[in-house]
C-alpha cells in the first residue's frame, strides 16, 4: 500500500511579509500603554508647546509646528520600536526560533519597518486631530499627501539609527541610549521650537542634524517653502552612516548568536 505524498505549499516572500506585519503589530498592540504612549506623546507635547500660542500665530506657523512634531513622532517610533524594541526581542527564546527558521531575514525586516510606519501613521492621527480643532493650521490633500511622502524620507536615517542601536546594545542598554538621544536630538532639530529662535550657535549645529533636514523636509512639503539645498545631502548622509553602522550591527549580532 503506497501513501501519496501530502501536497507542499510554498508561502512567497509578501505573504510572510504580511504574517510578520500583523504578528508584530497585534503583538505590540496587546500592551496598551506602549500604544498610548505612541499615539498620545506627540499630541501632549504640541498642547504644550503649541495650542497655548495658538492665537498668535499664523497658518503656515501653526501648519509648521504640526509639520515639526509629526518628524518627531517618526522619531520616537524609529527609537523605541526599531531601536528598544528590537533590543527586547533579540533577547527572547521567540526571535531565536524565528532566525533558524528557512525563511530568510527580508520578510521579518520589512515586516518590522512596516510596523515602525503603522504606529507613526497612528500617532498622527491625534496630532492632525488638535491641529484642526485648536490651531489655524490648514493644508490642501495633496499636500498633506506630500507631506507623508516626505515624512517616510525623513525617517530613513531615523529608522536606520533604531535599527543601529537596535542590534547593538542589550535591551537595557538600547532604551537607555534611546531616551538620551531622543531628546536632544529633538531639540537640536528644531522639533520642539521654531529653529529661528535657537542662538546662532544651536543654528549652526542644527541644520547638520538628521531631525532638522527631516523638519524642513516634511514643512516645505507641507507649506510650500523653499526646501534649500542642503536638507537632501545631510538626510542621505546619515542615512549612509547610521545604515553602515546597522548593517555591521546586524552581521556582529547575527555572527555571534548563530555561527
Amino acid at each position: 500500500m503506497t501513501h501519496a505524498a501530502a501536497p507542499s505549499r510554498t508561502v512567497g516572500p509578501a505573504r510572510l511579509t504580511w504574517l510578520h506585519t500583523r504578528y508584530q503589530v497585534l503583538e505590540t498592540l496587546r500592551v496598551p500603554v506602549v500604544v498610548v504612549s505612541t499615539a498620545v506623546f506627540p499630541a501632549l507635547i504640541f498642547t504644550v508647546f503649541v495650542v497655548p500660542q495658538a492665537g498668535a500665530m499664523s497658518p503656515l506657523a501653526a501648519t509648521a509646528a504640526t509639520a515639526q512634531l509629526a518628524v518627531f513622532s517618526a522619531m520616537s517610533t524609529a527609537l523605541f520600536t526599531h531601536g528598544a524594541g528590537i533590543a527586547e526581542d533579540r533577547a527572547l527564546p521567540w526571535d531565536t526560533h524565528l532566525r533558524t527558521l528557512p525563511v530568510g531575514a527580508a520578510p521579518r525586516f520589512l515586516a518590522r519597518v512596516l510596523m515602525g510606519a503603522f504606529f507613526t501613521l497612528l500617532g498622527l492621527v491625534p496630532l492632525v486631530a488638535l491641529s484642526a480643532l485648536l490651531t489655524d493650521a490648514t493644508v490642501s490633500v495633496a499636500r498633506f499627501l506630500e507631506g507623508l511622502v516626505a515624512l517616510l524620507a525623513a525617517g530613513v536615517p531615523l529608522l536606520a539609527l533604531g535599527l543601529a542601536i537596535g542590534y547593538s546594545l542589550p535591551a537595557k542598554a538600547a532604551l537607555a541610549l534611546a531616551q538620551v538621544v531622543l531628546l536632544p536630538l529633538a531639540f537640536a532639530g528644531g522639533l520642539f521650537l521654531p529653529p529661528e529662535t535657537m542662538p546662532d550657535w544651536l543654528q549652526s549645529i542644527s541644520v547638520w542634524t538628521p531631525t532638522r533636514a527631516g523638519r524642513d523636509l516634511v514643512t516645505s512639503a507641507v507649506t510650500g517653502l523653499d526646501v534649500g539645498t542642503r536638507v537632501v545631502p545631510v538626510l542621505v548622509g546619515w542615512a549612509v552612516v547610521f545604515g553602515a553602522v546597522a548593517v555591521w550591527a546586524i552581521r556582529r549580532d547575527q555572527g555571534r548568536r548563530f555561527r
